[in-house]
């Protein structure tokens, strides 16, 4: 069985899957009076021909824990979509690239540093979002339309994800 340890997650690391949502080292603009700073353009959100953006949250009813067996991906055709911690939480991710199909060997892990959000691009394969604690609450920013935007693939061999 072939095991993934995840590597910390960076922009430069990240670029091929999609965008890292972090307000850290990005352009800043005051707003309202100069009581906030207002980090814009996060990420590139794409809702392809007839998308709508969907706006959501998810609330984790029951927590993961490592090692964890990832024997599926998938993969959203028509557009992006972003997850974004509400609280402080370490996130991980397995990606591959959007290629039509996907083979064990292209998969990466990756792991937030508890305040990173992720934005998959259209078309990349990824696990099922998982999470480490009960009640943990992401934002969700996807494409919503009339049509499927959903495709599963099972891995051919299943895959360990562990500790990094």
């Amino acid at each position: 069985m072939i095991t993934l340890r995840p590597q910390p997650l960076t922009r430069e690391r990240f670029a091929s899957y999609g965008d890292v949502i972090e307000s850290f080292d990005v352009d800043r603009a005051a707003m309202n009076a100069a009581r906030f700073e207002r980090f814009d353009d996060l990420c590139g959100v794409d809702m392809g021909d007839g998308g709508r953006v969907a706006v959501s949250i998810a609330k984790c009813r029951v927590a993961t824990s490592l090692p964890y067996r990832v024997d599926m991906v998938e993969r959203h055709p028509l557009g992006s979509q972003a997850f974004v911690p509400l609280t402080p939480a370490k996130m991980i991710v397995v990606v591959a690239p959007p290629e039509q199909s996907v083979e064990v060997g292209d998969l990466r892990a990756f792991v937030t540093n508890g305040r990173q959000g992720i934005n998959y691009k259209r078309g990349t394969w990824h696990m099922p979002l998982i999470a480490f604690e009960a009640g943990q609450e992401f934002l969700i920013i996807d494409r919503a339309a009339g049509e499927p935007n959903c495709d599963e693939h099972v891995l051919d061999e299943p895959v360990m994800l562990e500790e990094s």
